[in-house]
């Protein structure tokens, strides 16, 4: 049977941790994390493993509390001007099983407050592995193409990042994916609402929404020479 996993209590946790970031407050109200936002992410989480791996065998949604699919909800501050402890938003990736060997691309779901979307791709790939990718990219145009450039991916997606102003060095300004080989990133996504957040229609739908995003990771896996 359908099922939800989220509910408004979720959203009205974080909002009150953006206003009162501090560990003192998050002390006081870790049970209603556990409750309404941790504990049903999880439970989240385990429930895509199996639709995730007819998707593809080699990704994995890890229900672990630490070191799984979940994102831990503690900033790192070490090297940042805004020291406030927490994240106002709660993230989950799944991840290739080779992705501790080479960088992988990935699918996600974020949960946040007026900012909830599902997506895949990779997000800031290392320099080599950005210049791996647009000569991919450049030398096996028709399948991008067919994965990113059809009206039903491009109705539903939409991808993020900055992109260079300029073709990048060493590739042909008159390409014809020259606005794709100028990308930073290959990570494309959709939002959703809070209704969609706290309704039994969550699962199905990120389970579709990765299905339809299957193409552009399979693509990128192969430029990272990685089984899908």
């Amino acid at each position: 049977m359908p099922k939800t996993y989220f509910t408004p209590a979720t959203f009205r946790f974080f909002k009150s941790l953006v206003r009162n970031n501090n560990r003192e407050w998050f002390q006081d109200h870790k049970d209603d994390y556990e409750r309404h936002v941790r504990e049903p992410f999880l439970e989240l989480i385990g429930d895509l493993a199996a639709p995730l791996g007819k998707i593809s065998p080699h990704f994995r949604a890890d229900p672990r509390k630490v070191g799984g699919s979940l994102y831990r909800l503690h900033r790192d501050t070490r090297f940042a001007n805004d020291k406030q402890p927490y994240k106002g938003w709660q993230g989950a990736r799944f991840f290739h099983e080779r992705r501790h060997e080479i960088q992988a691309p990935g699918f996600y779901l974020h949960i946040q407050p007026g900012e909830c979307f599902v997506g895949g791709g990779m997000w800031h790939p290392e320099p080599p592995v950005l210049k791996k990718l647009r000569e991919f990219l450049a030398d096996n145009p028709g399948a991008w193409k067919r994965a990113t450039h059809g009206k039903a991916f491009q109705e539903r997606f939409a991808f993020w990042g900055e992109s260079l102003s300029r073709p990048p060095r060493g590739f042909d300004a008159n390409h014809e994916l020259i606005e794709d080989l100028k990308r930073k990133n290959f990570a494309a996504g959709r939002d959703f609402d809070e209704a969609m957040a706290c309704s039994p229609a969550l699962l199905p739908f990120v389970v579709d929404h990765f299905k339809r995003l299957a193409p552009m990771v399979d693509y990128l896996c192969a430029a990272q020479e990685l089984e899908f």
